[in-house]
């Protein structure tokens, strides 16, 4: 969730509960914008605009949505096996993925035609240092196609080429970082 200014590295000085201060620490200062930081959230903001998958009016519930078909979500430990619930548990869990089913939405358009997007999965990486991560297997998908790296603070946007990764391929994830990975259904 972005509240107005996070997108300019505005801090408000510390003070979350600054809507009553009418002098520098609520104002937008447009001009001093981090302009790479700036270019990097709307980027963001177009691509969750592009994507109903992650604009769903349903919570996720783990589950396929027919019989034989994958679940909506799924969440992974860094070694491709799925995360079971006492892998929560572990304070020294600093790794994971999340693959997101562009399949698995109830959500109907105004005409009442089931959505369907692409699919997406996530790597977040908050240990300290680099990790080799294995991407889930083929019945998630047969590639992935690299479009965030928040270590090089880059998105990949359409007509851009990002890297293609196979099922169960090993990369790299740098230290405290997110990718986002892609895949066209």
């Amino acid at each position: 969730m972005l509240v107005a200014g996070d997108e300019l590295s505005r801090t408000q000085q510390g003070n979350n509960n600054a809507y009553c201060q009418d002098n520098e620490i609520s104002w937008l200062n447009w001009k001093k914008a981090d302009k790479v930081l700036l270019e990097f959230t709307q980027k963001l903001i177009q691509l969750r605009r592009q994507h109903p998958v992650f604009r769903r009016r349903t919570w996720f519930r783990g589950q396929p949505m027919q019989p034989g078909e994958i679940e909506d979500i799924a969440w992974f430990k860094f070694d491709g096996q799925y995360m079971k619930d006492e892998d929560w548990q572990h304070d020294y869990v600093k790794s994971f993925g999340v693959f997101i089913n562009g399949r698995g939405m109830q959500a109907r358009s105004s005409l009442g035609v089931r959505l369907t997007d692409d699919s997406f999965y996530i790597i977040f990486n908050a240990y300290q240092g680099y990790i080799d991560y294995k991407l889930p297997g083929k019945e998630y998908a047969n590639d992935w196609t690299l479009i965030l790296d928040t270590s090089k603070d880059k998105v990949i946007t359409e007509g851009d080429e990002g890297r293609i990764y196979q099922a169960n391929e090993t990369i790299t994830v740098h230290d405290n970082s997110i990718l986002l990975l892609h895949h066209v259904i």
